[in-house]
């Protein structure tokens, strides 16, 4: 499953980032393979806006659908 598929309030785990210039952009974000995050917004035809910590990132479509995500 990619991240544009996330509904608000999923718990998601990071499973892979195939682009590396995608990947680059999440690491500077302190997201990284592995970790679990939350889903706190899916913004209608906009960003899909997640959570780690008490840190929110929105993210928009195209770079979520680069995303591939297991639920817990």
């Amino acid at each position: 499953m990619t991240l544009d598929r996330i509904k608000r309030g999923q718990s998601f785990k990071i499973n892979n980032i195939q682009n590396e210039n995608i990947r680059v952009q999440a690491i500077r974000f302190g997201i990284a393979e592995g970790e679990w995050l939350t889903c706190e917004e899916v913004v209608p035809a906009g960003p899909i806006v997640i959570r780690k910590n008490r840190q929110q990132i929105a993210l928009g479509r195209q770079l979520a659908k680069e995303i591939d995500i297991d639920l817990n």
